[in-house]
């Protein structure tokens, strides 16, 4: 029996009125009420490990039930405030605990970012691996120098195609980045579709030719999307990102600005589109090409094997030939957009690069925008390359370089055909996020509907809504030189303060017997003054050591810990009392 629930003027199909019968009716309805509770909706949970409130090592968990796939895992590079610390990565403690639930890890594109991380990754876990060609040829590159590429499992995938990893099946959507082979994921479960667009811009005449896939993303905007995960770097820029072919523009003209001077181009290592137009430019122009730079050398080697790099016969030279050259027939590609202090182009700026000596006949285009925090880094380098007598070029002065990020007209583009019930911005610091936000309720999307994370997150999407369920173990893995993690707070609070203040190491040697000093105490200064001009200074410490040795060391007990500490405490306060200066004091004592 069909039930009816349309109230009690409801008519029948003649158009009377038969009361008895919707008053049965509607009592039949009501008789057996069902006795089953409401179906709980299906959900999916999220584990931000990195990328959020932050640019840079980004990795994130999809789960449903007992399976879970890793999307990214990449590194961030450490700034002044970690002092020789070289690579920064992603906390795996929720990776390893869950290891029987990973079903694989899944990469977005082959930047550092995304990547670095990875080998790191496998000496924990080793777990298939899934990319697109070029970025699959940048990972066998970073995994053989770890010795990892007999071992590693890796999948070789492209748009279009579906990878089924448990209970998700995900389809890679083809997207603009700053690297060829980027793509997006849309990522089905039970609980619903779930979109990441990866890093991505829309660009509409790309470089290669291959537009993003638009009508893809429209097309699960149809179906019905849970939620969207969106690229959210560019969220403070408005309209839209230029397209990478105005760069090759510019260079045209630039390159014909030059005349007969050498040109050096320094640019991102990862930015193949860039390193082709440069290229294309080049020939039109009758140069050669050199490249500095191990990363940007096995970006050439490796784009050229795979074919993303079309590159005419002859135009490349080594960089010990160029001397072979006059200066009017050469183009150097070179590492240090960002300034990094030991990049070739920081290299050259200063003079202590050992092949290629800049002059006022060099004419150099930074193609790139310092990335932030690296602006001071970039102006020094600026600074010294015109103190030479350098002509530079960079973006505030041309269209030297486009961002491979979209901005705030193709992030309202994406979120108006994707349509999610829930939106939720990654890739950016706060400020992103937020302003992404902002961005989405303009578009339409109620506060509720929109969820701001940050690293350590880990969040249950439903129809019902997204809501907390608890925190997973993150944060920051330090990288320096071969050690993995053994560099923490406490020692890098004590190169701070080295760094600040300098060390006074006190030095003595002391007879067990007697407890008389019989040799020192020396006072030696590395980073806190010259001990020469302080001579005063140094004799007080010196005559405070000795009498905190001879009334402290008991020759009975032998209290190492003791002395040390009232020396430490003892020759702190002098040394602060007469300097306003804190240096570490290290006292070093021997028995005979």
């Amino acid at each position: 029996m069909q039930s009816i629930s349309n109230g009690p003027n409801d008519k029948s199909a003649g158009g009377k009125r038969n009361s008895k019968k919707r008053y049965y009716t509607y009592r039949k309805v009501n008789k057996k009420p069902s006795l089953q509770p409401p179906k709980a909706k299906e959900s999916v949970r999220v584990a931000f490990l990195g990328g959020m409130n932050e640019i840079g090592k980004n990795m994130t968990v999809y789960e449903y039930k007992e399976d879970m796939f890793i999307l990214d895992c990449g590194i961030a590079f450490p700034g002044d405030e970690l002092p020789g610390v070289d690579l920064v990565i992603p906390d795996f403690t929720y990776i390893e605990k869950n290891i029987s639930k990973i079903r694989g890890l899944i990469i977005t594109h082959g930047h550092e970012d995304h990547i670095g991380g990875i080998a790191y990754l496998l000496k924990k876990v080793n777990i298939p691996i899934y990319a697109t060609k070029l970025t699959i040829g940048l990972i066998k590159g970073k995994l053989k120098e770890h010795g990892l590429l007999e071992s590693a499992k890796l999948v070789e995938i492209k748009p279009h195609d579906n990878i089924t990893l448990g209970s998700f099946n995900i389809e890679l959507i083809h997207v603009n980045h700053s690297i060829p082979d980027a793509v997006g994921l849309a990522i089905r479960c039970p609980a619903g579709i779930l979109i990441h667009t990866g890093d991505f811009k829309i660009d509409t005449t790309p470089v290669d030719g291959d537009m993003i896939d638009l009508t893809r993303f429209a097309e699960y905007g149809k179906k019905g999307v849970l939620a969207l995960f969106q690229d959210s770097t560019n969220a403070e820029r408005p309209g839209y990102t230029m397209s990478e072919k105005t760069v090759g523009e510019s260079f045209v003209n630039l390159f014909r600005k030059a005349g007969k001077r050498r040109i050096v181009v320094a640019t991102f290592a990862s930015n193949i589109h860039r390193v082709q137009q440069i290229i294309d430019v080049a020939q039109q122009s009758k140069r050669k090409v050199a490249v500095i730079g191990r990363s940007l050398e096995n970006l050439v080697q490796v784009g050229e094997e795979l074919g993303y790099l079309n590159v005419p016969k002859n135009i490349l030279i080594n960089i010990d030939n160029i001397k072979n050259y006059e200066d009017e027939h050469l183009v150097i590609i070179t590492t240090g957009s960002q300034g990094e202090p030991m990049s070739a182009l920081t290299k050259m700026a200063f003079g202590e690069h050992r092949k290629v000596v800049v002059s006022p006949n060099d004419y150099v285009i930074i193609s790139a925008t310092p990335i932030p925090g690296n602006e001071k880094m970039v102006g020094n380098v600026v600074n010294e390359l015109m103190k030479r007598g350098i002509e530079v070029i960079y973006e505030k002065m041309y269209e030297v370089h486009v961002s491979g990020h979209a901005c705030q007209e193709e992030l309202k583009l994406m979120m108006g055909i994707i349509k999610p019930k829930f939106f939720i911005p990654v890739h950016g610091e706060q400020k992103h996020l937020q302003k992404h936000a902002l961005l989405a309720q303009s578009m339409g999307f109620s506060k509720e509907s929109i969820y701001i994370g940050t690293i350590g997150n880990h969040i249950e999407i439903s129809e019902d809504g997204i809501k907390d369920i608890d925190t997973v173990p993150s944060g920051e893995v330090y990288v320096d030189g071969i050690g993995v993690g053994d560099v923490g707070n406490i020692v890098l609070n004590d190169r701070k303060h080295l760094s600040q203040d300098g060390l006074i190491v006190v030095v003595a040697t002391i007879n067990t017997y007697t407890g008389e000093i019989e040799s020192g105490p020396d006072i030696v200064s590395r980073g806190f003054v010259y001990v020469r001009e302080n001579e005063d200074l140094m004799n007080s410490a010196r005559e405070l050591a000795c009498r905190i040795i001879e009334e402290t060391y008991d020759s009975k007990y032998h209290d190492w810990n003791t002395v040390k500490g009232k020396l430490r405490d003892e020759i702190s306060h002098l040394m602060y009392e007469k300097t306003k200066r804190s240096p570490m004091i290290l006292p070093v004592l021997m028995e005979i």
